[in-house]
Formats: structure tokens, sequence, C-alpha cells
């Protein structure tokens, strides 16, 4: 399975990454822009005490536009896996079904935020252990009727693998200075029999580094020289040429930016959302 739907590939469809802005007026008002733009889905970093917890805050956003909202993404140690399923679950039904729980096992140095808040320092194994524990108890509480979409960040081999056989949508985390290559060929040695959404979040356009997206000192000339698929340039013709080149190689058809850069490319969201 490559990200192709029956009759060819998937449509295109776009998600912001809306961390809160410094007041709830000009974050509300960002979110109406970004659903009057096109984009699917307004996404929430886990990030404690850096932001508000993601739940009330994609809660809040849900009622100011009508729009999907997810996490970006939770991290598994955090939170015991009934209680994210139990937040999960509860989004759900607060959006009326237009929410997606993104999850993986944590972002690198994560072992330090766990002892920093007195959490457990669990293994990469026990972390995407947890994550297998928080979809299976998040089914359960959908039950026969409902079903969240699941959408999960991977990178080795054992957590492609779970993603096979328990995500709707996979998002192919990268490290900044990988090349095309070595993300091209991990995504293509990705195998599912499952109808899965593939997705990929680029945090540089030019210059510039989204944040909560990248390390806020990622070198963006050491992307552009490593031709790497977390940087993309800044002109939405451009952007858009290469968006259709790498759903064509790779069959990635769900794609996120930074929340600088929603407006910017409001014209390249009107030319591929839905094509």
């Amino acid at each position: 399975m490559t990200g192709t739907s029956s009759g060819g590939p998937r449509a295109f469809r776009f998600g912001i990454v809306a961390p809160f802005l410094p007041d709830l007026p000009t974050w509300r008002e960002q979110v109406r822009r970004i659903a009057d733009h096109g984009y699917s889905t307004v996404l929430m970093p886990d990030f404690p005490l850096l932001q508000p917890s993601p739940a009330p805050a994609l809660a809040v956003a849900a009622t100011v536009a009508d729009v999907r909202v997810g996490t970006w993404v939770y991290a598994a140690p955090f939170r015991a896996p009934w209680l994210t399923a139990w937040e999960a679950r509860s989004l759900t039904v607060l959006t009326d079904g237009r929410f997606e729980m993104g999850i993986g096992v944590g972002r690198p140095g994560i072992e330090d935020e766990l002892r920093d808040r007195g959490l457990p320092v669990t293994s990469p194994g026990q972390r995407l252990e947890q994550v297998r524990e928080t979809i299976a108890a998040l089914r359960e509480l959908d039950g026969d009727e409902v079903h969240t979409p699941v959408a999960m960040a991977v990178i080795g081999p054992k957590a492609r693998a779970l993603a096979a056989e328990v995500a709707d949508i996979v998002t192919f985390a990268m490290a900044p200075d990988e090349t095309r290559a070595a993300v091209e060929e991990r995504i293509r040695d990705f195998h599912t029999t499952r109808d899965v959404e593939l997705s990929m979040h680029i945090p540089v356009v030019d210059d510039t580094v989204s944040p909560f997206m990248a390390p806020p000192n990622t070198e963006t000339a050491a992307l552009r020289e490593a031709d790497s698929l977390a940087y993309l340039s800044g002109d939405p013709s451009a952007a858009a040429d290469e968006l259709r080149r790498r759903r064509e190689e790779t069959g990635v058809s769900y794609v996120v930016f930074g929340a600088d850069n929603a407006d910017a490319f409001a014209p390249l969201v009107a030319e591929l959302a839905g094509t």
C-alpha cells in the first residue's frame, strides 16, 4: 500500500500546527482564517507548560470554525493509555466526529522531560507498547458505531509495523538533516493491506522554522543542501509542483505546515486541496 485509494492517488489535504498565541482572540481569529483558507485540520502540539493542554484547546478550536482538529502529537509516555484514550474519545464526541488522534512515542529528549515531571523513564519499546495500548483503549471506547481516526508518527521499523497494523494515518517523522533519498526509501518500504493515508509534516519553509515543529537552531541551509523533505520553497507555485512530485513518488497526500505559513500557502491549498 502506497497511500493510494481505488482508482488513483489520494486527494491532497492540508493541516496546520497552530500553537496557542499570546492572547485568545488572536488565536481564535487565526483558527478562523485557517479554516477559511481551506485547510482540513487544525493541530495542537503536546508540549506541557509551554502550551495549553491539547484537549481543551482543540475543543475551543472546534467551536470557532467548522474544521477538523487533531493532536500533533500526543506523546504517549506523558499519560496513562486509558487517560489519553478517554481524552481522545471525549474530543470525538465534543467535536461531532471532527477529531483525529495523533500519537507517537515522544520527541527526541523525551527522557529528560519525563524525569523533570517525575514520570517513569520508559524504554522506546515500552513507549511503543503504550501507543498500542492507547489505540486499543480508544477502539474499545469508540465501540462499533464510531471510529476516531488515529495518526501515528513513526520512524523506526517497529513503529512502522505497528502503524501498518492499527493506524488510519501514518506520518513519516524525520530528522531535519535526513536526505530526501533516505526518507523516500523509508516511505516506500512501508507496506500494509489496509487503506492508510500517508502524511508528512514540513517544518521549514524558505529560511523559516515553524515553532514546535523543529528545533529553533535548525540549519535551513543544510536542509536545502541535503534536499531534505523537511524543507519546502516559500513560493506557492513551486511548492505545489514539489508536493505533486512527492505524492507521485511516495503516495504522501496529507501535508502539514506551521501556522506561520498558513496565509502564504492559501493559494497552494486552493489549487491542490481535494485534487
